[in-house]
């Protein structure tokens, strides 16, 4: 029963940052977009690292992030380590979308403070932050 009661708070984030970006006019970005947008630091990143980050397929990642592109969100420019191969960065307009979506998110969570109180809503996080880092560990 763990996964549904992190998967229930989970899909509200992310309804909530659909609703917001699709409200500020970027309708083309579906929720599978996020996952770019999450694993994509502000110097860019190869696509393969991003797939990798996103524990998916090169395949699909290439597909989020050619959508992305052609919407003008992302672009790819040239590595400036290895010539060769290219990074994936936002563009002005995915650096909006990316700060509607921590709007959102901080909209939630203030929520979530109103409704859990400061003490219980610190332990939340703190709570999820160490279990985020023994999962990531694991993984490493």
């Amino acid at each position: 029963m763990i996964g549904a009661l992190l998967r229930i708070p989970f899909q509200h984030v992310t309804e909530r940052v659909h609703a917001a970006l699709d409200s500020a006019g970027f309708s083309d970005i579906s929720p599978a977009h996020f996952a770019v947008f999450q694993h994509l630091p502000p110097d860019g990143a190869r696509q393969s690292v991003l797939a990798e980050r996103a524990k998916m397929r090169k395949q699909s990642m290439g597909y989020l992030v050619r959508h992305l592109e052609s919407c003008g969100y992302l672009e790819r420019v040239a590595d400036p380590d290895d010539k060769r191969a290219q990074l994936v960065r936002q563009t002005a307009r995915g650096r909006e979308v990316e700060r509607v979506a921590r709007r959102a998110i901080a909209g939630v969570e203030h929520e979530w403070l109103e409704l859990l109180g400061p003490v219980r809503f610190s332990v939340f996080r703190r709570t999820l932050e160490t279990i985020s880092a023994h999962a990531e560990a694991r993984e490493a």
